[in-house]
């Protein structure tokens, strides 16, 4: 069970990241692009707890971002904590990557059916939820 959902997750990582590959991007960073584009300012805690991804590989990632010049970020006033804001030129890749995840998401839908998709979306939604709210007590 655990291989073939592991082997699902990487074959449709693997389909997003195809599409957005001529833009330099990956599907992780399009989904924190996503995000900051939908909560505008957010700590970088806060950016975590909406992706459900933890703080190490976060920072990792923004890192790049940040040197990209896709994501702003300044110190709050609590010095150890960082606020994220989407940069113009995040804005404008966001912008462009955009209708490319779109049309994979539309051919899934497609592929799958309409009664697929809902059910693989709900499932999804069950798992985030459960996984988010329980943490490592599973």
């Amino acid at each position: 069970m655990c291989g073939s959902f592991r082997q699902t997750t990487r074959a449709l990582t693997r389909r997003y990241e195809t599409a957005l590959r001529p833009l330099g991007l990956r599907a992780t960073q399009f989904t924190i692009l996503q995000a900051l584009s939908l909560a505008g300012e957010v700590t970088q805690n806060r950016l975590g707890e909406i992706l459900g991804t933890d703080s190490t590989t976060l920072t990792r990632t923004l890192l790049i971002m940040v040197k990209e010049g896709w994501i702003a970020e300044r110190r709050a006033e609590d010095r150890r904590e960082r606020r994220l804001v989407l940069a113009k030129g995040g804005q404008a890749l966001f912008n462009r990557a955009l209708p490319i995840w779109e049309k994979v998401q539309s051919r899934l839908r497609h592929q799958l059916g309409k009664q697929a998709w809902e059910n693989l979306l709900e499932i999804t939604h069950q798992v985030t939820e459960l996984v988010t709210t329980q943490g490592d007590s599973l």
